[in-house]
């Protein structure tokens, strides 16, 4: 379809749906979501964007999740505060505002991990940057792993709020770049690296500086690559 790389994330598209069908009572209170498979079937699209969707109702409050059971509804809708899913912006609008909270965001929690991380949660960082490189050479799910090394540094910040604030907003601030050529897959992860090594040398203001400059490239190639897919 010539529109896939452009269009809304497909986790964003079945977060707004299921939020719609729950505050609409499809799903009461108490009611199990379908099953990951049956969502798989249903929307057409991966587990790892029925499990981020879910994940994001979850952190949103709408649903629970019990070990081996499912998802269960246990309210009709979503906190006021704080709700990307409302404002109304065209794509690639979205996706610009959405770095820039990034920006703001990570590039502090970058500051507090290259002074408070620990020994444990650098080889965590580490050892993700190191599979980045694997799955850029080998075609694996580059943005997942993606994921992974940015949580792992709001995780080493020290602040239980950076990560359960990249929880709470799920995949809209990781917009979908399976599509973009290799080379800007490269581009990152020589950035990734920078980032890496400021906070295993403790330098705080070279952290901030790599994860902003980074999440400024990111923007910049991501915003080019869409315009491009969709003749802009």
């Amino acid at each position: 379809m010539a529109g896939t790389g452009a269009r809304e994330l497909l986790s964003s598209k079945l977060v707004r749906d299921l939020s719609k069908r729950i505050a609409d009572g499809f799903y009461d209170v108490g009611k199990k979501l379908p099953s990951e498979q049956e969502l798989v079937d249903e929307y057409a699209v991966s587990r790892t964007v029925v499990r981020e969707a879910i994940a994001n109702l979850r952190s949103s409050g709408m649903v629970m999740t019990m070990q081996g059971r499912g998802a269960f509804v246990v309210r009709q809708t979503q906190p006021e505060a704080f709700s990307l899913q409302e404002v109304e912006l065209s794509f690639l609008e979205k996706v610009s505002a959405i770095f820039e909270l990034r920006i703001a965001l990570e590039s502090e929690a970058a500051v507090l991990a290259a002074q408070r991380r620990t020994q444990a949660q650098m080889e965590t960082i580490n050892s993700i940057l190191r599979e980045m490189r694997l799955t850029i050479d080998n075609g694996g799910d580059w943005i997942g792993t993606d994921m992974r090394f940015h949580r792992s540094i709001a995780d080493a910040a020290g602040n239980p709020y950076f990560p359960k604030m990249l929880s709470y907003l799920g995949d809209n601030l990781f917009p979908t770049v399976q599509h973009s050529p290799g080379s800007l897959k490269e581009y990152a992860q020589r950035e990734h690296e920078q980032i890496c090594y400021a906070i295993e040398r403790s330098d705080p203001e070279a952290a901030r500086a790599g994860m902003r400059l980074h999440l400024v490239a990111s923007r910049d190639r991501l915003l080019n690559n869409l315009k491009n897919m969709v003749g802009g």
